[in-house]
């Protein structure tokens, strides 16, 4: 069954280039009875003989095996989008002034906007590393158990008879109307928040200027002191 399909395509191939084989082929068109069944075998086997010869040798061994499937040609895979799911790639911080204006324009959500204030009305007048430290400490209480579980939530958190953060209860309006400062502010919230190392106060989630000496600074252990401020951890947190 095989040979006889290999054969009928073997026909077609011809016939497709032009006819050229069958120009050799001679067939009885007698009609007589009296014509054995072997004369009649032979004639017929004889053009198929001729068919297959006028075939080339990779044309039969194409219809022979069947046609050849192309493979899909390999594509690279698509670079990801920007913007995706994954954590953000920590930010290698020069605390400096050219490094800081290398940063975008500071915009955000209002966890963004919470920590610019509060680094604007806590630190603003502390050098960069201050102020970098004091988003440290907010961004250290985000994530212990002990505290609210956003920068709002830390900063407006209250206790002990006030505010954890003395600028929230004040009385002052919280207007940063110095645009220098406020956008320094926000230039370091965004870095920060974007996943930039905590390099400066080895896991501090308290601070306080010299110029004051809160009872619980003598309980915790101090971990950095910088400009105005000294940091400490709060055991447990």
């Amino acid at each position: 069954m095989r040979l006889r399909q290999i054969m009928a395509s073997a026909a077609v191939a011809v016939c497709a280039t032009g006819g050229a084989a069958f120009a050799e082929v001679t067939v009885s068109q007698s009609n007589s009875p009296e014509l054995g069944m072997a004369e009649q075998m032979a004639s017929l086997m004889g053009a198929e003989h001729a068919t297959v010869g006028a075939v080339g040798q990779d044309r039969m061994a194409a219809l022979a095996t069947g046609p050849r499937i192309a493979k899909p040609e390999k594509t690279e895979k698509a670079a990801k989008p920007a913007h995706t799911d994954e954590p953000a790639q920590p930010v290698l911080i020069r605390y400096e002034e050219t490094f800081l204006a290398t940063q975008p324009v500071p915009k955000g959500d209002q966890q963004w906007q919470c920590l610019q204030n509060a680094l604007y009305f806590e630190a603003r007048g502390e050098s960069l590393k201050g102020q970098f430290a004091v988003a440290e400490v907010i961004l250290n209480r985000v994530d212990s158990r002990e505290y609210p579980n956003s920068v709002c939530g830390v900063v407006r958190q209250g206790g002990g008879g006030g505010c954890q953060f003395s600028y929230v209860c004040d009385g002052n309006s919280d207007v940063m109307r110095d645009r220098q400062a406020a956008d320094k502010a926000g230039r370091i919230a965004a870095i920060m928040l974007n996943g930039a190392p905590r390099g400066l106060t080895a896991g501090a989630t308290h601070f306080h200027t010299r110029a004051v000496n809160p009872r619980w600074a003598h309980r915790f252990p101090r971990t950095a002191a910088i400009g105005a401020h000294l940091f400490y951890r709060q055991p447990g947190a």
